[in-house]
């Protein structure tokens, strides 16, 4: 929504006119009588009504000029972004050989408000039958069974082991009782295990090579035959994606490698041909039949209304906020004007057909003839032209009320898209061929509109970055900022390069981002990375060597032996102690100031003791015992633990070990 001058005094008539009553025994003792017929009774109404008009518009004035202030040097409220999540189909039956999901499926999982949170498919997809029955890796000289870790939550695998070495071999191995489908196109859906030091590194710029070459082969029945991918968009599994291929027409079953119940099946591989990962690529999964899906809700064809002519029209859609695509549409209209579609395609007939505008940010550079538009992507008001600047839309007498339209345009967004793994089962969209669906990884990047607090704040950094990224602050500052991404928090380490992280490097710049998600370890997905590195290679300096990576994350976890005061509960204090100490570690909601962990922050014994000993209920801790383990090791007795810089910490997905009893009691 627009940026509105807030209400600071909430005070109304009913509590003026009590504040008043209070003080007439100590100005006039010997007035006794407040009830509403008395005449004072009355002039203190009508003087408290006139005070609370006064009060509330003296209190608006500084607030109001500082909206205007923020309007007039472009500062509006973010709007809210949709989540986005990997979607898996299960085909219904496995002799049937394809069934195709249509872009703009719908498919849903129970919000926390029990109301149901639609996403929508962001592109067609062709499912298969064939079931992937099997994966194994080969080292060399063996194969090893890698399935039960690819259907299995929270686990993972490397597909070309631990020290990928040429020859080693990622094979996949498909089960289905009729022919391989042939000429139809293969959608194998990759995450990426980011834990640890497994970080994924962008660099500014386009078109970076992958960090290793694989021949992807197929088995026709005789030998390994060259299989064609399509795309790669995992570059050599260093990044969530999809690998794409043909399916060829001969391929041929065969028993291979470390077959149990299915000895005959239809096997693809990836093999290493040239490897230089600098970390080997470890797999959450990789599963067929699975495509993007955001959380958002494609509306067409509404009618907005008719132009009459006049300069800056606004018009409303009834749908908000509206989502700025991911992918933006290129539309010619019929004479030969291509128009790219960013949020809303807008239409407007003057008398030769319907004609899409061109959505801008504002009118200044255009003229008076070019047909652009203006939305506020909270609100949903569109507005046109004045003459000048932008077009006006000429007045149709054939359709007076309706040459104003909104052929498609996607309405989502909200932190209630983050929904966990396996919530998303819900077809809303009847697929023929189709039984099932899920989300075998959590949905992320949804966030709600930004506060106007968040706004003010902005405001600042925004002023003093300008646009360009040159000191700490403003890389850190335009982190947040980039559109499309899901930014809580950002550092930037100047000198520092991934590659190099014990030398200072000059004219290098890493930041390191933050998302928002409510999860132990918050780590940003491609889509993120991508849009902060895009966003800071554009507004850097020619001179800068940019990188956006993902944090470290130091795994911690405290041992503590409480004694609790008598007449509390034992599991009350011990869930509060728990619950106080994955806040306080916690790496957006931690700290002493509630922020997030700060970066390369030491960890200070006696902050840990003080966390512990203000929750209600804790007498003490019994013989001082506390102790600290970081990823797993024990640190020294009563000592403050550092970290590396630009490191965060998680909690251990097993919780702290907090321990309970009661005094024992004297004889």
């Amino acid at each position: 929504m627009p940026l509105t001058a807030p209400n600071l005094d909430d005070r109304q008539f009913t509590d003026i006119v009590a504040q008043a009553k209070t003080l007439i025994p100590r100005y006039v003792p010997e007035w006794t009588n407040f009830n509403e017929t008395d005449p004072g009774i009355t002039l203190v109404e009508l003087f408290a009504w006139m005070t609370e008009m006064i009060i509330y518009r003296l209190n608006q004035v500084p607030d109001l000029n500082y909206i205007k202030f923020l309007q007039l040097i472009g500062i509006e409220l973010q709007p809210a972004q949709p989540a986005t999540a990997e979607v898996t189909f299960s085909v219904a039956r496995p002799d049937l050989s394809t069934v195709i999901v249509p872009s703009g499926t719908q498919v849903s999982a129970s919000g926390s408000s029990g109301q149901s949170v639609i996403f929508e498919v962001d592109e067609a997809l062709v499912c298969i039958g064939a079931l992937l029955a099997q994966i194994q890796t080969f080292n060399g000289t063996g194969y090893t069974t890698q399935t039960n870790k690819n259907n299995t939550a929270g686990q993972s695998f490397y597909p070309f082991t631990e020290t990928p070495q040429n020859g080693n071999a990622l094979l996949l191995g498909f089960s289905t009782p009729i022919a391989f489908p042939a000429g139809v196109e293969i959608n194998l859906g990759v995450s990426i295990s980011q834990s640890g030091l497994n970080q994924p590194v962008l660099q500014s710029g386009a078109n970076l090579p992958p960090p290793a070459t694989l021949a992807w082969e197929y088995w026709n029945g005789t030998q390994w035959a060259t299989l064609d991918l399509t795309s790669d968009g995992t570059r050599a599994f260093s990044q969530d994606g999809h690998i794409l291929f043909i399916a060829p027409s001969d391929a041929e079953p065969v028993a291979l490698g470390n077959f149990t119940t299915h000895p005959l099946l239809y096997w693809f591989r990836a093999q290493v041909t040239a490897a230089t990962y600098e970390m080997p690529p470890q797999l959450n999964y990789i599963l067929t039949n699975t495509i993007g899906a955001t959380q958002a809700i494609t509306f067409t064809g509404e009618v907005l209304g008719g132009s009459d002519g006049t300069p800056d029209q606004t018009f409303q859609l009834t749908n908000t906020p509206v989502v700025v695509l991911q992918t933006p549409l290129q539309v010619t209209n019929s004479d030969g004007t291509i128009v790219t579609v960013i949020s809303v395609q807008l239409t407007v007939d003057e008398g030769q057909g319907f004609m899409t505008w061109q959505e801008v940010d504002d009118f200044y550079p255009y003229g008076s003839n070019d047909r652009v538009f203006v939305i506020d992507h909270n609100t949903g008001v569109i507005t046109f032209g004045s003459g000048e600047h932008g077009r006006i839309p000429v007045a149709n007498a054939s359709n007076p009320n309706g040459n104003i339209v909104a052929q498609s345009y996607m309405s989502g967004g909200g932190t209630q898209g983050n929904v966990a793994a396996q919530t998303i089962t819900q077809l809303q969209t009847s697929v023929v061929g189709i039984s099932t669906v899920t989300n075998y990884m959590p949905a992320t990047g949804g966030t709600d509109e930004e506060s106007l607090a968040d706004a003010e704040l902005r405001a600042g950094m925004a002023l003093q970055s300008n646009s360009r990224a040159v000191t700490v602050q403003d890389y850190e500052y335009m982190a947040t900022q980039a559109p499309g991404a899901n930014v809580a928090r950002a550092l930037a380490l100047p000198l520092y390069h991934p590659d190099y992280p014990n030398g200072q490097i000059p004219g290098v710049v890493t930041v390191i981002v933050v998302p928002n998600a409510p999860v132990l370890a918050p780590t940003p997905n491609q889509t993120t990375l991508q849009a902060v590195c895009q966003y800071l290679d554009a507004n850097r300096l020619l001179t800068a060597e940019l990188f956006v990576v993902g944090p470290v994350y130091r795994v911690i976890q405290v041992q503590v032996q409480i004694v609790v005061s008598t007449g509390s509960d034992l599991a009350t204090v011990q869930n509060a102690v728990e619950s106080a100490l994955t806040t306080f570690f916690d790496p957006l909601q931690g700290g002493t100031d509630g922020t997030g962990w700060p970066f390369g922050g030491t960890i200070y014994y006696s902050d840990v003791y003080r966390v512990i000993l203000n929750v209600a209920g804790v007498q003490m801790i019994q013989d001082g015992q506390l102790l600290i383990f970081l990823d797993g090791l024990q640190q020294t007795f009563c000592r403050d633990v550092q970290i590396n810089p630009g490191e965060l910490l998680s909690n251990d997905a097993t919780g702290h070990i907090v321990n309970v009893s009661y005094p024992a009691s004297s004889s």
